[in-house]
């Protein structure tokens, strides 16, 4: 969906896949703070300022390569929030529920913006023409976000939440994916990345209505 746009347009979804990779990472550090964890707060990362989030790679250079290669896909990362586990009342979950924090803002913003679409497109068309495509955007780019960032493989949240909730007798499989867990997903990016797509574009449906 990214090929073939101009410059303004690479630009501003360049701008909100930052800020949708930002609203990630403060919402794991606002619900490690709900939990009793103030890590993130006292870092300073719980803000919108975009300089204490930006990784030079993850922000900046992969999406900025990607758009110039023209590839049809978008993703980048932020900084993690630091955050310290062992200050969590929850000690069973509480892992699991900051993990599951980051993709589920990128889908609260993917709901949002999908249930304007399909609710109010044709008014906002109206009002404000050629909106529409940037708001398809928004929700596309926050869906590809929440579902890749729920992969059960490290580092991704996905993985966290796994361990959180796998049974001792499965530890051999937490050390092999810790073990090996970068290897797996480089692997998953370049021939398996593409298998995520017609179910990002069902949920897109789903939401959007179209």
């Amino acid at each position: 969906m990214f090929e073939g746009m101009d410059i303004a347009s690479a630009l501003f979804f360049l701008a909100i896949l930052l800020l949708s990779v930002i609203l990630h990472e403060i919402a794991h550090g606002y619900m490690a703070l709900s939990l009793g964890d103030p890590t993130a707060k006292n870092a300073g990362r719980l803000t919108l300022n975009p300089i204490p989030h930006i990784d030079p790679i993850g922000s900046i250079a992969v999406p900025l390569l990607l758009v110039l290669f023209g590839s049809p896909i978008l993703f980048g990362w932020a900084k993690p929030v630091p955050v310290n586990p062992y200050n969590l009342r929850d000690r069973k979950y509480g892992a699991a529920k900051v993990s599951f924090a980051g993709p589920g803002a990128n889908l609260a913003i993917a709901l949002f913006f999908g249930l304007l679409l399909r609710f109010f497109s044709g008014p906002i068309a109206e009002i404000l023409p050629g909106v529409i495509p940037l708001f398809v955007g928004i929700v596309y780019l926050n869906l590809v976000l929440a579902i890749f960032n729920l992969l059960p493989i490290p580092p991704l949240d996905g993985s966290h939440i796994l361990f959180d909730f796998l049974p001792p007798s499965l530890a051999s499989m937490r050390g092999f994916l810790l073990r090996y867990g970068l290897f797996i997903l480089l692997f998953f990016i370049f021939f398996l990345f593409r298998y995520l797509f017609p179910f990002i574009d069902w949920l897109f449906r789903m939401i959007a209505g179209f």
